[in-house]
């Protein structure tokens, strides 16, 4: 971990702390039903044979990011007028909720159909928390940043990330090691859910003393009204927020695949056992806490396009041999180099992207606006990347089928980039700042 900049407070230091110990549990809660994804299946969705229970569970998670646009606006809307804590206090609250419902939910031989749904209702939940959730808390840690350090600090939202992810695929990977097949299809699969209920109180703690960033706005004059801040960003900042949805595809798609898709695909077509696929889903994990934070300090030395723009070249020369090296010659080693070459140009890409969305718009409407890019933008283009991967490869025969997915959606998003406006180094809050 390096060394905070000199110039950041100890305020900051514990923002950091605060933001990334509560985001870490929030991904933990969300990611590990992608990694307990066959499990699942054969639990919630027994009827069908092995590629519809991989599908259906599959679309399940996918069907938590249905919701993350909804959670964004609401929540970003809250965030904006009651203030960035209430918020992140309210999102661990509903992941924890979901998580509640997951682990105590019976199986399709216990109660039949309703068991699916009641799956469903909670990824729907844990969904709308997670729409809310990255807004509010990337843009906490920017506005207690200075103009000279904000991707930095903007930097460990994505650490965050990339610490859920790491406990996930660990705790997901000691279980499937430890316990036999019949032990995990009975209880073992429970276990992370359980966890994440456990220790998400911690996180509700630590958030409700973190420092507000947002100085609460008056409420408006009797018999006035007040337009909403999706009203405003929509009306103001329209072609920004098209230009950054599209910019987002390419990253959250490849992220999505990499991170949760890669331990299926590896198991499924590769015929890899599940501690290995999972180890190879903790590389990226770790690679992405450990990294992200140079990668902050880097783009506020160069800027947030550069890096985009060379990231996303890389990653897309690199997608298609990286496949094809993998399909002909299927060894945990390659495995581990594959997901952790992708995984560097994800990091490189992502930090720069993520502190980006909220440096395009006004303090009064910031968590709105980074809330309804990065929501929309994920549930499109990320949440659905499994279910797209594994029915492209149902469908064409082809197990390279995923890497021209991504390769397509990486240079799609390279023309929404050319359009963004790069605020590395400006004041975001000075008065009257126009549409980025």
């Amino acid at each position: 971990m390096p060394a905070s900049p000199a110039h950041a407070r100890p305020g900051r230091r514990k923002t950091i702390v605060a933001t990334t110990i509560g985001n870490a549990l929030e991904f933990f809660d969300f990611t590990v039903y992608g990694f307990l994804a066959l499990t699942i299946g054969k639990l919630f969705f027994p009827t069908f044979n092995s590629y519809g229970q991989l599908l259906l569970t599959v679309a399940s998670f996918g069907v938590g990011f249905i919701m993350r646009p909804l959670g964004g606006i609401v929540i970003g809307a809250y965030a904006d007028r009651a203030g960035r804590k209430k918020a992140m206090t309210l999102t661990i609250f509903l992941m924890a909720l979901g998580c509640l419902l997951i682990a105590g939910a019976p199986t399709y031989a216990q109660i039949g159909v309703a068991a699916p749904l009641l799956i469903v209702l909670a990824r729907l939940i844990q969904g709308f928390s997670a729409g809310g959730e990255v807004g509010a808390s990337t843009t906490l840690l920017v506005e207690h940043a200075t103009p000279q350090n904000r991707g930095y600090m903007a930097s460990w939202q994505f650490a965050s990330q990339g610490l859920g992810i790491l406990l996930g695929a660990v705790v997901v990977g000691l279980l499937s090691f430890t316990l036999s097949p019949q032990a995990m299809e009975s209880w073992g699969w429970r276990v992370p859910f359980v966890l994440g209920l456990v220790i998400a109180p911690v996180g509700m703690y630590i958030r409700r003393h973190l420092e507000e960033s947002l100085e609460i706005p008056a409420p408006p004059p009797a018999g006035t009204k007040r337009e909403s801040s999706l009203s405003e960003v929509c009306r103001l900042h329209g072609r920004t927020v098209l230009n950054a949805i599209l910019t987002l595809i390419g990253g959250t798609a490849a992220a999505y695949v990499v991170s949760f898709y890669m331990p299926t695909y590896a198991i499924r077509e590769l015929g890899m056992a599940p501690p290995v696929a999972l180890f190879g889903a903790a590389i990226t994990g770790l690679l992405s806490f450990a990294c992200a934070p140079f990668v902050g300090l880097w783009a506020d030395k160069v800027g947030r396009k550069p890096l985009i723009l060379w990231s996303r070249i890389a990653l897309a020369v690199m997608i298609y041999p990286g496949f094809y090296w993998l399909n002909a010659s299927p060894t945990p080693a390659v495995l581990f180099t594959v997901v952790g070459l992708l995984s560097i140009t994800l990091v490189i890409q992502s930090v720069p992207g993520i502190t980006m969305l909220p440096e395009m718009f006004p303090k009064h409407v910031r968590v709105s606006g980074m809330s309804l890019v990065y929501s929309v933008g994920v549930a499109l283009f990320g949440g659905f990347s499994p279910f797209i991967s594994t029915w492209l490869v149902n469908a064409t025969g082809n197990k390279l089928a995923p890497a021209w997915y991504l390769l397509g959606m990486t240079l799609v998003s390279l023309v929404g980039l050319y359009s963004l406006k790069d605020h590395t180094g400006q004041d975001i809050d000075r008065a009257a700042r126009p549409a980025a």
